[in-house]
């Protein structure tokens, strides 16, 4: 049996992959296919713009994070229902966790994926050089199966005819079309404050028109037949989307235009150990939602919404006294930034926060921290102990400031080293690193207890 996926390449950042890989999801659904969308890698922003095009919720598939067999977890679970996956590198092809193998890369993903792989090159000021580049591609690794060349930036039909002649008789694959420079189609600056306006519908008519010069340029056709592969084997161990259990407890999880950054299988996965997820807008609602047992609050918090969250004061007092009685909360990201007691912005604004968190964060113009982390729970971390280990991200402008002695969630390891980070206390784990829940599902677990015993607890409260 086969399928149709297809793996979106680029030699480097900034070549062109979102451009294309939008218009191509963009042109796939004007031919009436169903189309899922994934993205390799931890990236939060590019998953949002396939999900506004395809109508689907897209996925990340991280190989360093997850391994392979959660890899083709995630697909497979994803893919049901499609007509064909297409997958968003990330970075360049061959770039991840270590510049001397493949571990967390794009490629990696194509290889465990088995999928055809569609190469964006940078045309711009090449003609026959362009072959020597893909042909670098084709030879550093014999695992990828890079299938087909997309031409991004070019100067004219001409200019691709010369390409395309370059790259079929020196490499031997197909170079299927192409994106003239100057046409007016960059993409919005891709920042978390954008996504509220994907989710609006304010960049529909931009990404028709996107979809509309990739059919007149590129053959789809060809591109279908390029995206046929083996239909792939269900992984060999159990499934992170078993059926969910029956709710045996309720967790609030803020989600809005403030809130919205958060990996579905960990929303996924608490379903599937019992929880109830209730969502709720610190934006606009009022209070948190009656009769939950936890708290979840991650997202982003771009700047543009910092004023208007700390004028919502009813919600923060709600939310500040829900956690001193005991709620059991994770924040993380933006989630962590709204429970401490200011944010102060890069114009120098400052607003007040739900002031649980005794410190400060301060936004800064260049970006503060990015990477892989391997996580260890600290004593006082309820989610996660001392012997276990969890894997996440962590990407921010922001920097935390506190005068006071806290207790640290955890330490994180990475490229530059290990730190202690975050915040914690009995009920509370909050820090600006984003987990990935199933690195280490015992954290959920773990999360689902507590809140039966603050279930349970309340129960005693109102007997009493």
């Amino acid at each position: 049996m086969t399928e149709r996926r297809i793996v979106i390449a680029g030699t480097g950042s900034g070549v062109g992959k979102t451009t294309l890989t939008i218009g191509l999801m963009a042109a796939l659904k004007k031919m009436g296919l169903v189309v899922q969308g994934f993205k390799c890698g931890p990236d939060y922003i590019d998953p949002t713009y396939h999900t506004a095009v395809t109508k689907r919720v897209s996925r990340n598939l991280d190989s360093w994070m997850l391994g392979k067999e959660t890899v083709l977890d995630i697909f497979n679970h994803g893919s049901k229902g499609a007509d064909i996956s297409v997958m968003e590198g990330v970075m360049g092809f061959y770039d991840g966790r270590n510049p001397l193998s493949d571990e967390g890369s794009t490629a990696e993903i194509s290889v465990l994926t088995k999928s055809p792989v569609l190469l964006v090159v940078n045309c711009a000021s090449m003609a026959r050089s362009a072959a020597a580049v893909v042909k670098g591609f084709q030879t550093l690794s014999d695992e990828p199966q890079i299938a087909g060349v997309l031409a991004n930036q070019v100067g004219s039909e001409h200019h691709f005819n010369l390409v395309k002649a370059a790259i079929e008789q020196q490499c031997g694959i197909p170079v299927i079309g192409y994106l003239k420079r100057e046409q007016d189609i960059e993409i919005p600056e891709r920042s978390l404050g954008l996504i509220p306006s994907i989710e609006r519908g304010e960049l529909d008519p931009f990404f028709d028109r996107l979809g509309e010069l990739v059919t007149e340029t590129i053959d789809m056709d060809k591109l279908l037949e390029i995206s046929v592969a083996p239909t792939l084997p269900a992984s060999s161990g159990d499934s992170l989307f078993g059926k969910p259990k029956s709710p045996i407890v309720r967790i609030a999880v803020a989600k809005d235009a403030a809130f919205n950054s958060y990996y579905e299988e960990n929303l996924e996965i608490l379903q599937s150990y019992g929880a109830e997820l209730v969502y709720f807008s610190p934006l606009t609602d009022q209070a948190l939602p009656e009769n939950v047992d936890g708290l979840y609050v991650g997202g982003s918090l771009p700047e543009e919404f910092a004023q208007q969250v700390s004028q919502n004061e009813s919600m923060k007092r709600s939310i500040r006294q829900a956690i001193e009685r005991g709620l059991p909360t994770f924040a993380e990201g933006g989630g962590f930034v709204y429970l401490t007691h200011s944010l102060s912005l890069t114009g120098g604004e400052s607003f007040e926060m739900v002031g649980l968190i005794p410190g400060n964060v301060k936004m800064h113009p260049k970006l503060q921290a990015i990477g892989y982390r391997e996580i260890k729970g600290c004593s006082v971390n309820f989610l996660l102990s001392e012997q276990q280990q969890a894997k996440g991200h962590e990407f921010h402008y922001a920097t935390f400031h506190t005068e006071e002695p806290i207790q640290h969630a955890y330490e994180t390891s990475g490229m530059r080293g290990t730190k202690t980070d975050g915040y914690a206390n009995k009920n509370v784990v909050a820090g600006f690193t984003r987990f990935h829940f199933a690195t280490c599902l015992d954290m959920v677990q773990r999360w689902i207890q507590a809140c039966q015993h603050d279930q349970n607890r309340k129960g005693d409260d109102r007997n009493e």
